[in-house]
């Protein structure tokens, strides 16, 4: 009973569950995340809901963006939304100061601000009416599209440098 105890501990620490890290507030540049974090408790239940919930949502919107493919404007918007809904869905698992803290780790970090970017990019070109243009609309859509996958390969380790060679590979030819 004891190592199952310890080990649902691990789990937790790993997932960010009720897990308590001492932190001066005067020192933390997310000083605003602490009193958020400390004012919205859940339960390891509530979290897990929560997160199921936020990602059939965003993988619901993304995949029913399929549906308006060829009206880039309506793609771009419930493409980008169901994006937005999936990455809020890991606030709920691992917690909304260490999402932040994970996004701006320095290994991610730029691949963090082109995926805010890019998504920024999308609802700008879809949304304003003085740059509502279908081909700029797709343009930013495969920009974010590639910009979430490279994002999403920050986590895994070593991944973003293998598909950089594997690129290099395919693509370095002599003219």
């Amino acid at each position: 009973m004891e190592k199952m105890s310890q080990a649902m501990e691990k789990v937790r620490m790993l997932v960010g569950i009720e897990v308590e890290e001492p932190v001066d507030e005067e020192d933390s540049p997310f000083a605003f995340m602490d009193d958020f974090s400390r004012n919205c408790t859940l339960s390891t239940k509530q979290r897990l809901y929560g997160f199921a919930i936020c990602l059939v949502a965003g993988l619901t919107c993304t995949l029913m963006s399929m549906l308006v493919f060829f009206n880039p404007i309506k793609f771009g918007i419930a493409f980008t939304f169901g994006n937005l809904l999936s990455l809020g869905s890991t606030g709920f698992l691992i917690g909304p100061k260490r999402q932040v803290n994970m996004m701006v780790d320095p290994v991610r970090i730029y691949a963090t601000a082109l995926y805010l970017a890019s998504i920024l990019l999308a609802l700008l070109c879809a949304l304003y009416k003085q740059v509502h243009n279908k081909l700029l609309t797709l343009v930013a859509i495969i920009l974010e599209f590639g910009a979430l996958i490279w994002y999403s390969m920050s986590y895994i380790p070593f991944a973003r440098a293998m598909v950089s060679k594997v690129m290099v590979a395919c693509f370095d030819t002599e003219f």
